[in-house]
């Protein structure tokens, strides 16, 4: 079955207009959700809106509210909130480029594939991704969707472009408060060494098959097996947990980081072994 486009419209730079389609780069499929059920009947729970000291209220009487002060709200219409919206726009106009390391980790949000409309323009949009690349820019914009508006980056990815909506400045905690009781001393040259030399045997291109969601799977198998079972009695594993055994939180670094080396080195071989005999 074929993606859906998540957005279809138009991407401007200046005078030039490309038709482009927006996918959405990542899938939830992978991650286990659950129902709350009634143990005795094994029904799922539903559940009712109510009001403290009143008891459940009707659907046509809920709106919705801001709180500007602790049991203080605004309350607005639904009507109030429609005529704020934004318009979805079908033009997503490239209003600045910066440097690609210019843009912290901390503002981007979720991931979306731009593939050219179709083959009349697939000219332009090849000329733009190029352009990004050369350059070694991001370019910024801001997409209305779906009544409100995202700021986006748009960078090459392959033989596509690659969109990051954004979170906007207020969205985002400054660090320093968390960081300021770190003293600002300098670690000693040799533990730095070791730990400089660990992280160098440790270093490989990235591969994110490399990597599984080891709770997701024991989950998976948990609920393979239940299902098998038919069982309503609780089936609990115990699982070891890596470390020291003592469970001492108390280690001497220096040694901790040379063993960590030494277990870490490579190891030479047999035949490495004889030939230097």
């Amino acid at each position: 079955m074929a993606a859906r486009a998540y957005w279809q419209g138009q991407i401007r730079l200046a005078l030039v207009s490309i038709p482009v389609e927006i996918y959405t780069a990542t899938k939830s499929g992978a991650k286990i959700s659950f129902n709350q059920i009634h143990e005795p009947s094994g029904k799922r729970i539903s559940y009712e809106k109510v009001v403290p000291g009143i008891g459940p209220v009707d659907r046509d009487e809920i709106i919705r509210g801001y709180e500007v002060s602790k049991g203080n709200y605004v309350l607005l219409e639904d009507e109030e909130i429609e005529a704020v919206k934004v318009e979805s726009k079908r033009t997503l106009e490239l209003v600045q480029f910066v440097d690609t390391c210019e843009i912290d980790p901390l503002y981007f949000e979720k991931p979306y594939y731009v593939a050219p409309q179709d083959e009349l323009a697939e000219e332009a949009f090849i000329v733009l991704r190029e352009a990004l690349r050369k350059a070694k820019k991001v370019a910024l914009g801001q997409l209305s969707m779906r009544g409100s508006e995202k700021l986006v980056a748009i960078k090459p990815c392959g033989k596509g472009l690659l969109l990051e909506t954004l979170r906007y400045a207020d969205e985002v905690r400054k660090g320093q408060s968390f960081f300021a009781d770190i003293e600002e001393s300098k670690p000693k040259k040799e533990l730095l060494d070791l730990a400089t030399t660990l992280i160098e045997q440790k270093s490989a291109p990235f591969d994110a098959s490399e990597f599984k969601d080891r709770y997701v799977d024991a989950l998976r198998k948990l609920i393979d097996k239940k299902a098998k079972s038919k069982s309503k009695k609780a089936i609990i594993e115990d699982v070891d947990e890596p470390g020291d055994a003592s469970g001492s939180n108390v280690i001497d670094l220096m040694a901790a980081l040379k063993k960590s080396v030494d277990g870490d080195a490579p190891k030479k071989s047999a035949t490495k072994r004889k030939k230097s005999a």
